[in-house]
């Protein structure tokens, strides 16, 4: 099993900047597609980026340019580094993790596939 803590949400005005930081722990040593998600009040959680176990890094469309996945493989810990946000970036922020096939990650986090292994979320506020 695989046990992801998120950190690094908070509040800013639009425009502004934020890092939030994923932390996993247990079965670290095995291959995963790593996700962020995030949900909006009243809206359905949407998956917006992915890093697939084969390096390749994905975001999706309403955070192109502005949002970037990343990894530290020593710290066991993911990120997504934020800029220029905008008050529609606002929502709780999740991070999860699945066993899936390299190359296939995002094609799972955009079809919904319900992954294994979730955090509890971080909070992002834009005003």
């Amino acid at each position: 099993d695989v046990q992801l803590v998120e950190s690094g949400g908070g509040s800013v005005q639009a425009g502004g900047s934020l890092r939030v930081s994923c932390a996993a722990s247990g079965s670290t040593h095995m291959r995963y597609c790593m996700a962020w998600f995030r949900q909006a009040p009243g809206k359905e959680r949407e998956g917006i980026a992915g890093l697939d176990i084969d390096g390749t890094s994905t975001v999706a469309d309403a955070v192109e340019g502005r949002f970037t996945i990343s990894q530290d493989k020593a710290k066991n810990t993911l990120y997504l580094e934020m800029n220029n946000l905008k008050p529609e970036d606002r929502g709780m922020y999740y991070c999860a993790t699945e066993r899936i096939s390299a190359g296939y990650c995002w094609m799972h986090i955009k079809e919904g596939t319900e992954f294994g292994f979730w955090g509890r979320g971080t909070q992002v506020t834009v005003s």
